[in-house]
């Protein structure tokens, strides 16, 4: 898994410079059934990833998803970026209260966040808050980071609150 989610990061962000130009919906490769809407990067951790549209297993697979039911990046509203915590959100468990987290949006919108908090959320019983007036980031993956198991119903949510641009 490691190896194919390398490689389609590099297919991934030529696909993204292309979208960058102008082009609609690039799909990295023929076959694909998503393409990059958006670009997370966290400086302070040498983070740098292409977000695709969609947040589906199969999506997962090749990079972080945008859960298409909150707000489009570079929008106000609380955006969801999820992934897997064993290949490319694995370094949230890293992220501290006061890091800068950067999106970029296809439309070539740059918003700066600050981690504001993270916590442990039993997708059987919480729910992450949607809020429509402020810009929030909300960044999420399975819990535990060392569980052997990746079907638990525990997420590490991490939130970060938009700010000044970078």
């Amino acid at each position: 898994m490691y190896a194919k989610a390398g490689l389609a990061q590099y297919l991934l962000q030529r696909a993204w410079s292309r979208s960058l130009a102008g082009e609609r919906a690039v799909r990295p490769w023929p076959w694909a059934d998503t393409w990059p809407i958006a670009r997370l990067t966290v400086p302070s951790r040498h983070i740098d990833l292409i977000i695709l549209n969609g947040a589906y297993g199969r999506t997962l697979a090749f990079g972080p998803g945008y859960l298409e039911s909150s707000a489009f990046p570079g929008t106000n509203g609380t955006t969801v970026l999820t992934g897997h915590r064993d290949t490319h959100f694995g370094f949230l468990k890293d992220l501290h209260r006061g890091d800068r987290v950067i999106l970029e949006s296809t439309g070539g919108e740059i918003r700066s966040y600050q981690v504001m908090e993270h916590q442990i959320l039993d997708q059987r019983t919480g729910r992450v808050g949607i809020e429509r007036e402020r810009s929030i980031l909300i960044l999420v993956t399975c819990y535990p980071f060392d569980s052997p198991s990746a079907s638990g119903p525990l997420r590490y949510v991490v939130t970060a609150v938009a700010g000044k641009p970078p």
